[in-house]
C-alpha cells in the first residue's frame, strides 16, 4: 500500500481513506493467532485497504452470521491505534459460549465479516502514573494502551497488575515480559490464582487484595486506575482501591459485561405508567406485558427470555434485533446505525413500547 496516498504531509490520516464507522462495515480477516489454549487473536483489515483510526481501549460490535442467526458481540482492541492498516481482538474460548467457540472454531484467515466501530469510552486520561488492572481477557484493552506506550515512547510509570487463573492463562506473558525490558517505566505485575502445570513459578498467587495491592503498588492512592475484567474482578478492585485512598474520579472502568444486566430503565415522564403492552418473541414463542416506562430488554430478563446483551445502555449493540411489528422509543449512545434503524432494528436495552411489538427473538 502506498502510505503517501494513506496519510497528509502532517501525519493526519486523509478521510477518503479512512475507515468511518457510518459508511464502513466489512473487514477481512488476515491473521489468526493462538495465544494461549484457549485464546486467540484475530486481525482484521478493510478490504478496501482504509486505514482505522481508534482510540486504545475502544471496541468493535461485530455482527456474525452464526448456523444461519444473525448474532452480535462486542470485543476490545487489542492492538496498538498507532499501527492503523488492521486491528485486533483477542477472544477467550468461553465453555458453552456460541460466539467464542464460532470464531476459534469457524473464522479463519480470509474470512469476510462485518461490524461496527470505534465504539467505547473506556480511555486513558492525560496523566504521568498508571495502573493497568486486568483480570482474564479483561486484559485485551489495557494491553492495547501499553502497546500504544510503546510505540509512542511516551514517558509513563506505569505498573500492569494482571490476575489470571493460572500461569498458563496468563495472556501476553511473554510480550508483556519483553516490553518490560525495553519500555522505561512500565513494570509488571502478574497474580495467578493458583499454580497449575508450572511448578516452577517463583512470584506471588492468590486473589486481589488490600494487603497485595499495599506491597505491590504502595503510591497506588496516587494512580490513575484503568480496571478491566469480570464483573467480581471490577467491583472487588473498586471496593479495594477505594479503601486504599484512590479517588472516584481515578477510578476508570469499561462498561460493559457480558455477565451484567442492569436493569435501571432511563426516565421517561412523558409515558404514562399505567400502561402496559405485549410484547412478542416470536422465534421462542413468548409473550410479556411491558409498561410503558420499562425498557423492552429488562423486562424480557425479569421474564427469563433468553436475549443477548452487554452494556444495556445502547453502546454496544449486543442485544440489536428485528422489530417485525410495532414501535418504540429509543435513546441509544451509539450502538445502531441510521441505516439499521430503517431497515427495522432497534436496541431493546434502551427502548420503551409504544404500542404491542411483536420481536423477531
Amino acid at each position: 500500500m502506498d502510505t503517501k496516498s494513506s496519510f497528509s504531509p502532517v501525519g493526519r490520516l486523509e478521510p477518503d481513506n479512512l475507515w468511518s464507522r457510518d459508511r464502513d462495515e466489512d473487514l477481512v480477516c488476515v491473521d489468526v493467532h493462538q495465544e494461549t489454549h484457549d485464546v486467540k487473536t484475530f486481525t482484521f483489515a478493510s478490504p478496501e485497504g482504509k486505514r482505522f483510526a481508534f482510540e486504545a481501549g475502544q471496541y468493535f460490535l461485530f455482527d456474525l452470521d452464526v448456523d444461519g442467526e444473525p448474532e452480535s458481540r462486542c470485543y476490545s482492541i487489542s492492538s496498538s491505534p498507532k499501527r492503523s492498516n488492521a486491528f485486533s481482538v483477542t477472544v477467550k474460548r468461553v465453555a458453552g459460549g456460541k460466539i467464542s467457540n464460532w470464531l476459534h472454531d469457524k473464522l479463519v484467515v480470509n474470512a469476510k465479516v462485518k461490524a461496527n466501530g470505534p465504539l467505547g469510552h473506556f480511555v486513558r486520561p492525560n496523566g504521568r502514573k498508571y495502573l493497568f488492572l486486568s483480570g482474564g481477557s479483561g486484559i485485551t484493552p489495557v494491553m492495547a494502551m501499553v502497546r500504544e506506550l510503546a510505540d509512542t515512547c511516551e514517558p509513563a510509570d506505569v505498573v500492569f497488575m494482571h490476575a489470571a487463573r493460572t500461569p498458563k492463562d496468563l495472556i501476553f506473558r511473554d510480550e508483556l515480559a519483553n516490553l518490560a525490558n525495553r519500555v522505561k517505566g512500565l513494570r509488571l505485575q502478574f497474580l495467578p490464582e493458583v499454580v497449575s502445570g508450572e511448578a516452577n513459578w517463583h512470584g506471588l498467587t492468590g486473589r486481589i487484595s488490600a494487603a497485595y495491592m499495599q506491597l505491590a503498588v504502595p503510591d497506588v492512592a496516587e494512580r490513575i486506575i484503568m480496571c478491566c475484567g469480570p464483573a467480581p474482578f471490577m467491583a472487588a478492585a473498586r471496593a479495594i482501591t477505594a479503601e486504599l485512598g484512590v479517588q472516584a474520579s481515578n477510578y476508570i472502568e469499561e462498561s460493559f459485561d457480558a455477565a451484567v444486566i442492569d436493569d435501571v430503565d432511563i426516565p421517561n415522564v412523558e409515558q404514562p405508567a399505567t400502561r402496559t403492552f405485549q410484547v412478542e418473541f416470536s422465534k421462542q414463542a413468548r409473550k410479556i406485558e411491558v409498561a410503558g416506562e420499562q425498557t423492552v430488554l429488562a423486562c424480557a430478563k425479569k421474564a427469563g427470555v433468553k436475549l443477548p446483551s452487554s452494556c444495556s445502555n445502547g453502546v454496544c449493540g449486543t442485544c440489536k434485533s428485528k422489530l417485525v411489528s410495532g414501535s418504540v422509543e429509543m435513546n441509544h449512545n451509539g450502538g445502531i446505525r441510521q441505516r439499521e434503524i430503517d431497515a427495522g432494528l432497534f436496541l431493546p436495552c434502551c427502548s420503551k413500547p409504544l404500542s404491542d411489538l411483536v420481536i423477531d427473538r
